[in-house]
């Protein structure tokens, strides 16, 4: 069975029996996390997708991480003999190696992202290519099941709540437009093929691990060296979420075999300001943050959305803002 919007809907699936610890139904199969799945993964070595294979391995199912050729191997993933590293790209995968692998389920967390790679670059596009190409191959290889990850801005963004049945969609910048291209072109591809599909829209991800020039390990860097945090835009609103919550609820996805799309946030709306002012308080340099006269107007000014549908399948924030900051703040 597959859980698909809320509903649950009988479908086979095949699992490979070297990775199942004894035998199950597959009418429970996404019940039972003895249940091991052989997951490829594509970005393994990325923010989002790290915490994912950590967490994939801790829970006893197998990983094949699509890694690029002069990758070297993160110390705390080389040393599991449950992961193993397929050198390739998306555009020239080692198909051999993938069958031979016979994944269950793939996990498409690559692509190009900020800061390293402006939202409006046209780059994502080439991305958009390489993975329509690369995942229509998965699926001739046996994939029965891909989660592709998403991003929030593909809504219609205004002052409510994003919602995944109720809100439009109105992506704008290459990225967004990008990713959702990718999702119609998988959906189509569903429909003729058969594999199921789950569309996991990722909000505002934070953490340890993350890019040094991103917000939270910006403004810590900045507070650390005496510098002032002059917000241009201090009441933008946006849904922070800790990167091992995101791991948590793809894992969760992944193991209820959830179809749809689907928002992945704690749907709590937090302020620039506010998160400033907390890292502030945190190195005990509250002077530090500085708000304009006349803040800036952000086009992204709310970006919150609905979490009621990832909490349905049982998932839930282990971080707080408060925890994930204080995190970072003694990791970095």
């Amino acid at each position: 069975m597959i859980f698909r919007n809320g509903n649950f809907i009988r479908r086979e699936i095949q699992i490979n029996p070297k990775f199942s610890s004894k035998q199950h139904s597959r009418a429970d199969c996404h019940f039972d996390n003895t249940l091991h799945m052989k997951i490829l993964l594509t970005g393994a070595s990325g923010f989002i997708g790290h915490a994912f294979a950590k967490l994939a391995l801790t829970r006893g199912h197998g990983v094949a991480a699509l890694m690029r050729p002069d990758f070297v191997a993160r110390p705390d993933l080389s040393k599991t003999g449950s992961m193993v590293y397929l050198r390739g790209t998306l555009a020239e995968p080692p198909w051999d190696e993938i069958a031979a692998f016979a994944p269950d389920i793939c996990v498409h967390a690559a692509w190009v992202t900020a800061p390293k790679v402006a939202y409006d670059s046209p780059l994502h596009f080439d991305c958009l290519e390489q993975s329509k190409t690369f995942l229509a191959g998965a699926v001739q290889r046996g994939v029965r099941h891909i989660i592709s990850v998403g991003t929030c801005i593909e809504y219609e963004l205004g002052k409510q709540p994003l919602v995944e049945d109720r809100t439009p969609l109105k992506p704008s910048g290459s990225y967004p437009t990008a990713k959702n291209q990718l999702r119609i072109f998988l959906e189509e591809e569903s429909r003729k093929h058969g594999f199921t599909l789950c569309w996991p829209r990722v909000f505002y991800a934070y953490g340890v691990g993350e890019h040094p020039g991103r917000l939270c390990s910006s403004i810590i860097h900045k507070l650390r060296a005496g510098e002032k945090i002059v917000l241009k835009t201090p009441a933008s609103t946006k849904d922070y979420i800790y990167v091992t919550d995101i791991a948590n609820a793809l894992m969760t996805l992944v193991e209820r075999q959830f179809a749809g799309a689907i928002n992945v946030c704690p749907g709590i709306g937090v302020t620039i300001l506010e998160l400033a002012q907390t890292l502030a308080g945190l190195l005990g340099r509250p002077e530090l943050v500085v708000t304009p006269a006349e803040p800036a107007v952000d086009p992204l000014g709310f970006v919150v959305g609905d979490s009621t549908r990832l909490r349905s399948l049982g998932w839930k924030p282990e971080y707080d803002l408060r925890r994930g900051l204080e995190a970072m703040v003694a990791a970095l």
